[in-house]
């Protein structure tokens, strides 16, 4: 792997859709920077901080959330004279998205009074009442098309269909939820999935035209759906939950065909390769060197010297640091917090938030773990590659660490003081996006070999 070296950054930084730039927020000014010199292509200066950025699908327009305001700032790259800003006055903006087409923008208002669709072609703008969630309950269709959108009226949860041409809203059916959390159109477009509230464990299979196909509820009396995702092929849909299992429905008759467990201790018969991270120091005398403390690589320690990091494979039985969430405390960190999908659907990651250093990989062919990660620190973030079998992820470390089917391994690096606390892959999975409390770089991924061959101290 090669690295660029660090900027700084102030707030959020993104890929474009087309993989040409990457978008950096520093304080109030939108720097654009070209992905393959990594030169301002563009500078733009907005009204206050930066606190949200999202490219149009098309990469040719790009919002900025200016929620402190709150305002909504969008530029072109193409006609850098071009502006638009969006104030709703005193309703406020607390959230913003673009549409499919790349020609509307969808804010949210303070207080969820509003949503209103904003046109860049003619100044148009729609208004839907009483849209449930500010960040969340809206999702487009594949084809962009339709949009779902939640709204809440009368003390009950209900999914507006609009068309996202004209924006009419071509359909609208209450939900059996008592506090809709969010919603998801499948990747077919065939079911949209509702589910509940953490308080109540209740996930429901809508088709668009409102008729429900399946509610799941696995039990009752207890802290419900956490975290749910449709695999890219469309056929399964994983619900984690705060029982600390993953259940993963099918899409012909909606029943569970896998439940995984995490346990705290795993033992014998089991499969999977179990990697633990460790330390290793690297004995080099330098005693007679004299360096400055820029040139010492991030790697080092200065009572210990230099740390080489890297995996060993464990012996059963094992058993992975168990945090018990204090019972007086809302939002308790247990359960599925984190869980995404491989591209071919055939592997899926998951974290239980109770036991935040070890990340789990599963394989939905053999119905079993296929390895688990137990890393020192807690796992931030954990990102498939867009192209092929590959998981990387972050603790906060200057390290990276990624998993193939053929094993795993660690990589350092070179920029000296920068603690990897989150990463974003860009669509070609060619390029990684890596960033520090304020400061980021970027990472170019070579292709993985047909028969990888790493081993788990590269």
């Amino acid at each position: 792997m090669e690295f660029t070296e660090a900027y700084k950054q102030t707030g959020p930084c993104c890929f474009s859709p087309n993989s040409r730039y990457v978008a950096v927020a520093n304080d109030y000014r939108l720097v654009i920077r070209d992905t393959f010199s990594f030169q301002v292509v563009q500078l733009f200066s907005c009204l206050d901080k930066i606190s949200y950025i999202e490219w149009a699908l098309d990469s040719e327009y790009i919002l900025c959330g200016l929620y402190k305001k709150p305002m909504i700032q969008a530029w072109s790259l193409s006609q850098p004279e071009w502006t638009c800003k969006i104030d709703e006055g005193p309703a406020g903006v607390s959230y913003a998205r673009w549409s499919p087409d790349s020609r509307h923008i969808l804010t949210t208002s303070e207080f969820q009074l509003r949503l209103t669709v904003w046109s860049l072609l003619n100044t148009a703008c729609v208004h839907v009442q009483w849209p449930k969630h500010g960040s969340k309950g809206v999702s487009f269709n594949k084809d962009g098309k339709f949009a779902a959108i939640c709204t809440r009226r009368d003390c009950k949860d209900y999914v507006n269909l609009l068309s996202c041409q004209s924006w009419e809203i071509m359909g609208s059916f209450a939900v059996d939820t008592l506090d809709l959390a969010d919603l998801e159109w499948s990747p077919d477009d065939s079911s949209i999935v509702v589910w509940d509230s953490p308080l109540e464990y209740k996930v429901l299979i809508y088709s668009p035209d409102g008729r429900c196909l399946f509610k799941y509820q696995a039990y009752e009396c207890g802290l419900g759906v956490k975290t749910v995702s449709w695999s890219p092929c469309g056929q399964f849909l994983a619900i984690g939950s705060y029982d600390q299992m993953l259940r993963v429905l099918n899409h012909l008759t909606w029943k569970t065909f896998a439940e995984f467990l995490h346990l705290s201790t795993v033992r014998a018969p089991c499969f999977a390769a179990i990697f633990k991270e460790i330390d290793e120091p690297l004995q080099l005398d330098m005693s007679e060197l004299s360096l400055d403390d820029n040139f010492m690589p991030s790697n080092y320690d200065a009572s210990e010297g230099y740390i080489s990091v890297r995996y060993e494979v464990m012996e059963l039985p094992v058993t992975f640091p168990f945090q018990k969430p204090p019972a007086d405390k809302p939002n308790p960190k247990q359960g599925v917090g984190l869980l995404a999908w491989s591209k071919d659907s055939q592997y899926i990651c998951t974290r239980n938030d109770s036991m935040p250093t070890a990340l789990w990989i599963w394989d939905m062919q053999r119905l079993e773990v296929a390895a688990i990660l137990v890393q020192k620190e807690p796992i931030r973030a954990a990102v498939w590659d867009p192209t092929c079998t590959r998981l990387l992820l972050c603790t906060g470390s200057s390290h990276l660490y990624m998993w193939t089917p053929s094993g795993a391994f660690c990589v350092c690096s070179p920029l000296p003081g920068f603690s990897i606390t989150d990463l974003k892959w860009n669509i070609d999975g060619s390029c990684l996006l890596l960033k520090d409390k304020d400061a980021f770089c970027c990472a170019t991924v070579p292709p993985l070999p047909e028969s990888s061959d790493y081993s788990s101290d590269d």
